[in-house]
């Protein structure tokens, strides 16, 4: 326990205030006296904090249950328990229904019950305050939680856009290759062809067979293969071939982008006769 432990005792008789101060001598505990209900609120304003209150039942003016009733609605989590000369069933059932009693004790106590009960009552206050912290404590690391799903969610949404307008810039840009009046083919360093368009997968297949993923060794002519290997660094080059009975200018470039990705591109004009 880090904080002082704090009783207030409230009975308008000086004598049983006198005997529960010396029945707690022995403890680590201050007691703290009231005459009456109204003088126990007031010291409750100005003492912090005080962990459990110890009242009489039946005082003058502000009685024991309309006492720990208000010190229940103003401090919740003080520890209550009723002290009482009176057998009244009636009345002890009200005390604990309107001022929520932790236990109701008759008097004349026995010393050592009633240590015990302080004892387990303050046991059961330090027990709420720790629940209370670690409530909080769970309540902060679930908001902290939402907080970084929400982020991660919007991560994802972002880069889910991010990726889905790349996808429309790729499929548009496919388009006009397909469209371009002009046959076009990329290949990487190995040789593999990784670009092409309709008109060059007419030209070399005849059938619509797309050329992407075929080794240029084994789908383009001799001739073509023999301009791709004299490329020169940086600077086109142009020859003119027959491919199926049909003319065309051939222009080559070796290709290095900005993310320094490799190869060669063919382009290939139907020549006028």
């Amino acid at each position: 326990m880090t904080e002082p432990i704090r009783i207030l005792c409230v009975d308008d008789e000086p004598n049983v205030l006198r005997s529960l101060r010396r029945l707690f001598l022995d403890e680590d505990y201050e007691i703290i006296t009231a005459p009456s209900g109204e003088e126990g609120l007031a010291t409750l304003e100005v003492q912090e904090p005080v962990q459990l209150v110890l009242s009489d039942y039946r005082m003058p003016g502000m009685d024991g249950v309309n006492f720990l009733k208000k010190v229940c609605e103003k401090w919740p989590r003080i520890i209550r328990i009723v002290l009482s000369g009176y057998a009244d069933t009636a009345a002890i059932v009200a005390a604990i229904n309107e001022g929520q009693i932790y236990k109701f004790i008759p008097k004349p106590w026995n010393d050592q019950e009633l240590k015990v009960t302080i004892a387990k009552a303050l046991e059961v206050y330090f027990l709420n305050q720790h629940n209370e912290r670690l409530t909080e404590e769970l309540s902060e690391k679930n908001e902290e939680l939402s907080r970084i799903n929400q982020s991660l969610e919007e991560m994802v949404q972002e880069r889910t856009n991010d990726i889905l307008f790349q996808n429309r810039v790729l499929q548009y840009a496919q388009n006009v290759l397909h469209a371009l009046p002009a046959a076009v083919l990329g290949i990487d360093p190995d040789g593999l062809i990784v670009q092409s368009n309709r008109m060059a997968d007419d030209i070399f297949t005849g059938k619509g067979i797309s050329l992407t993923g075929m080794k240029a060794q084994s789908a383009l002519p001799e001739e073509l293969r023999s301009l791709l290997r004299s490329l020169p660094a940086g600077q086109p080059r142009s020859i003119r071939t027959e491919i199926n009975h049909q003319t065309y200018l051939v222009s080559g470039a070796q290709m290095k982008g900005k993310d320094f990705q490799q190869g060669s591109i063919l382009l290939l004009y139907q020549a006028e006769n």
